[in-house]
Parts: structure tokens; sequence; C-alpha cells
């Protein structure tokens, strides 16, 4: 028995290793899979779709070749297309039926493009001569977009590779599985070899003589006479037990047969509910923060150089506004102070726009890393159309200890609201009117009491309290007047988690002083004296000082809370000469 042990479990140790080595081997199947196509396009434009990225599982392996410089990008294929617009694109799709990558050739009214290099638009950009080769994880709804330099053809030749899972995960257990039987066969077989050493051989038992059985007597009893049952109790109780199962099982059934709720009742049946698709955000956390350091980027060499026209390839509105008095003021003035700068980050918060259209608007703080004592700076973004770059609207220095409103998730976003909309305790559209109409008469406003007071450092600043302090100071030759009105930038409002808003608005606040007595004049320096031109004039001044505001502005139906300024950035933006 014990040499029959052994030998069953060397055969099956030696089937565990020969089928694991199988598997590692001749069994394991090929590692990738790839799949080419040339498309001999002449469009400008070629767009690897979704469906052919997705044709195999796992990583996607892309190389694309062409002629010269060539740049590949992958994003949305919903950007893509908007980026696209009206020129001509080949589109490379895979075809399951035949099992292989197709094209097609779009044929628009466009036949360039702009170089798609360093669009806001991408999630990912490659650059390359020649050959472009990357390897990436994308969701079925994003595609590849590639192009030459926008005019000569896109790249034709197009091969995807996909690894394939090749690994067999009881190859490495049956070759140890087999090993370690092979280790107890070659112990089976010592110990049936011992054995029989010891025994000197086999040995057969001895049959045994069978014992005769024992004679048993037999004692006969009389047979008892059975006497039959008489009346009712004659019938056998398992007789009667079955017509009694049998008339209950009857009546049961014809009271199912005729239940009025089993034929009559209505079957309930699930009701479909109607699933509502809220629009992408905007943005994803990756791309804000590639374009905040593109941004950064610019607007850093734009502030060495004191250029408005490179400032504005990144800067609009207010923003730039602000930066281009400076560069004026800076340029007949080096010793006056710059505008802070907008750190590269890190971004701490991001509230995209919900929509699939253009613009859109995108609301990022960003923290200063070179200088964590500098309070955070609120970005309000907008990219006006697909083949725009997003660029900064608003800069806004956030107040201290602030707490901000909670916002959605970067990965959901939010819409952004009219500025007439009426669900918010004030429409948007009218809060920098009634907080510039509070910096002039304070208490005394009719809007005084939508907005919060404590912790509103600009009040302190430039509200009615320190007007009457300038005023105060100017000699009786003199008088100075004050003005406020909505500046022309966007108002931009996204929504918060409890129905209200956060908004960003610009005021234009005005400074005039004009002499009151014959021959006297006004004097100036500074700033003021530099973008009017005038140290000194007879018929008076005007300073316009633009603010860029950010509120927290809250339901309507939450008449608890208060419009909230969450933070501000102020500065000249025009000087000149007073006319009669």
């Amino acid at each position: 028995m014990r040499f029959v042990l052994a030998i069953v479990t060397f055969v099956i140790a030696a089937l565990a290793i020969g089928l694991g080595t199988a598997e590692r081997t001749f069994l394991a199947g090929p590692d990738s899979v790839t799949k080419s196509v040339s498309t001999g396009t002449t469009a400008p434009v070629l767009v690897i779709d979704g469906s052919a990225l997705h044709a195999f599982k796992h990583t996607q392996n892309v190389q694309l070749t062409g002629s010269g410089a060539l740049t590949a990008a992958y994003g949305r294929t919903s950007d893509i297309v908007a980026w696209i617009g009206n020129a001509s694109y080949t589109r490379v799709t895979w075809n399951a039926k035949v099992g292989k990558l197709v094209y097609r050739t779009i044929v628009g009214t466009e036949n360039t493009v702009p170089s798609p290099a360093g669009s806001d638009l991408w999630i990912g950009e490659y650059s390359a001569t020649n050959v472009v080769h990357f390897s990436t994880a994308l969701p079925p709804h994003f595609s590849v977009i590639a192009t030459a330099d926008g005019t000569t053809p896109a790249p034709g030749q197009v091969s995807l590779t996909w690894p394939l899972d090749n690994s067999k995960p009881w190859a490495t257990p049956l070759v140890i599985g087999g090993a370690v039987l092979l280790l107890v066969g070659l112990i089976l077989l010592l110990w049936a070899l011992t054995h029989m050493r010891r025994t000197r051989g086999p040995r057969r038992n001895q049959p045994k003589m069978p014992r005769l059985p024992r004679q048993q007597r037999y004692r006969l009893s009389k047979p008892k006479a059975i006497a039959a049952q008489k009346g009712r109790r004659a019938i056998s109780r398992f007789v009667a037990t079955v017509p009694i199962v049998a008339v209950g099982a009857l009546v049961l059934a014809g009271c199912t047969a005729v239940s009025p709720s089993a034929s009559l009742a209505p079957s309930k049946r699930p009701v479909p509910t109607a699933t509502v698709r809220l629009p992408s955000p905007a943005v994803t956390e990756v791309q804000v923060s590639r374009i905040i350091k593109r941004i950064a980027d610019v607007t850093a060499k734009a502030d060495t150089e004191l250029d408005p026209t490179l400032a504005a390839t990144r800067l609009a509105g207010p923003a730039l506004e602000l930066r281009a008095a400076n560069y004026v003021v800076r340029k007949k003035s080096p010793k006056l102070p710059a505008i802070a700068p907008i750190p590269s980050g890190p971004v701490v918060l991001t509230l995209p726009q919900q929509t699939d259209t253009w613009p859109r608007t995108v609301i990022a703080v960003v923290q200063n890393k070179a200088d964590k004592t500098v309070a955070p700076l609120a970005l309000a973004l907008v990219q006006d159309d697909p083949r725009s770059n997003y660029k900064v609207n608003y800069a806004i220095t956030l107040l201290p200890k602030l707490a901000f409103p909670h916002v959605a998730a970067e990965t959901v976003g939010a819409p952004r609201l009219s500025p007439d909309i009426g669900v918010l305790s004030l429409q948007p559209g009218l809060v920098a009117a009634a907080y510039g109409d509070i910096l002039l008469k304070d208490s005394a406003s009719p809007s005084y009491g939508l907005f919060e007071a404590t912790g509103d450092s600009l009040r302190a600043q430039v509200g009615l309290a320190a007007k009457k302090a300038e005023i105060k100071k100017l000699p009786t030759t003199a008088r100075l007047t004050f003005g406020a009105s909505p500046g022309p930038g966007q108002v931009i409002a996204l929504a918060t988690n409890d129905s209200g808003a956060i908004v960003a608005v610009d005021l234009n606040e005005t400074k005039t002083v004009r002499p009151v007595k014959a021959g006297a004049v006004v004097n100036s320096k500074g700033a003021i004296a530099t973008l009017s031109g005038k140290s000194t004039s007879s018929k008076g001044l005007v300073a316009t000082y633009g603010d860029q505001l950010l509120f927290y502005v809250p339901s309507a139906t939450d008449k608890s809370k208060k419009i909230v300024l969450l933070g501000f950035s102020q500065g000249l933006i025009a000087a000149k000469e007073f006319k009669k």
C-alpha cells in the first residue's frame, strides 16, 4: 500500500509541474495585441475615437506617424469636436464586426486649423517629430486629436497596442504544489522501503477455518385467530385518511380558483424613473492646476517686462485693466509698487461651471506656495470659445479668517447663474451698485441691512468714515467728492450647496478734487500724477479706482443670512484732468 501511495503521489506531482510549466510557456498566449490602419488622409486633423481606444481592455499605447512636427492630445470627445468646429478631419473608429480599425473623413468648410498645442481643453498633450508615441488609460468618452502644422495633412499611420492579460494565476501554485507532492512521494517511497526491510519481505495471513453454526431449538406457537371488527370502527384509519385529504385538497383548490383577489387585483409593475443628466464640469482638477501654472508663468513675465499685450493673453476684464494701469505707472515711476503676482499653486479649491457649451467659467482659490502667510487669491477664469484659453477676469485677495461657503466638488461643478436671477437675497447684477451705495452712505443706504458689516475690512479703508477723514485733511481751497458705479466687468455667479451663490463683480470708485477759489490749483503726486500727466491743475483731477469684489449671496428663502464680502482687490486704474 505504501508503494501505491508513493506512485500515485509521483504521478500527481508530475502532472501538476507539467501543467504549471505549460501555462507559463506555450499555453500562455500573446502578451499584447496591435491594430493598425493607414488613412492616407489629406485633412489637417486626425481624431481617434473612444470606441477605437477601447477595442480591447487595459492601457492604450498610441503611435502616430506623419511628417514633420506633430502634436497629439487627448480630452473629452465633445471638447475635441467643438475645437475642430467646421474644419475637415479624419475619424478613426473600431468596427467590431470585422475586428478592424476603420476611418472616415468628414469634409468641412475649413482646410486649416491653429495648432492645438497649449490649449486649455486638453488633459494631456505630446509633441514630437515624425512619430508620436504615448501610453494612457482613457475613459470611453475621451478621444485623441492629432495635427501636423494645421495646414499639411495630419498623421496618416495609426497604430494602437493593448497589453493582454496572459497571466496564469494557477501556474505558480501548480509548480509549487507539484514540488511539494514530489517531496511527499519521496518520503512515502523511503517509508515503504524501510518498512519492507524491517519486515524482511511481504507477509501473508493464514486463512481461518469457519466455525459451524450452533443448533437452535425452535418452539412452535399457536396462532391467534383474527376477529373481524364490527361497527363504524371497523374501517381502517388509513383508509379514512385518504378521502379526507382528497376532499380537503379539492376544497382548497376550489377556493383558489374562485378567489377574486387572484384574478381581478391589478399587478404592481415598477414605474421607471427618469434620470437627469447633469452637464459635465468645465474642467478637471488636473486641468485647473496646469492652467493656473501657465497663467502664473505668463503674468510673471508680463510683470517683469511691463508688457500689457503679453498680459492680455491670460488676463481680461478688471484684472487686466488694473495690471495695465500699473504697468503704465511703473514704466514712468519704477519705484512705485507692483501688483501682487499670481501664484502658481497649490490650488486649494476648484469650482467649475456645469456646462457643455461656451463660454465656460471656473472659480479657483490659489495658495502662495512660496509664502504661506500671504492670503489666498481667488481667480475667476472665463473661456470664451473652444479655441481660446482661459483668462483671469478677477484676481481677488480673500479676507483673513474666512469661512468659505460650501461648494460642490470639482468633479460635479455648479451652474452659472444669470445676473438677474431672483432666487437670491439680491440679484447678482445689483450687488455692485448696492455695495457701492453703502461705501458712500453707510447706514443711510437702503441696502445697508442686506450686507454683513462684521469683518468687512474694505469699509474701514474706503467707507464713509474714511471718506470723511480724507475730506477733513483737504485745504479749504479745494473740494473732494466721491462717486461709485458698477464697472464694465462680467457678473460671475456660481451656485453654492445651500442654494446661495458666489458672486464676483467690479466697482469703480471715483475721487474728484476741484479748486473752489479763483486762482487756486490742486496738486497730485505718485500714480495719479503719472496717469493724468498733471502734477497741478486749476480745473481739478479725477482718479478712478477699480474694486474687484467677491461676495457670498444667500438664498432668498434664508432670512437669517446676509451678503458677506469674501475678498477684494483695489487699485488705481485711471486718472485725468477734470472737464467742466
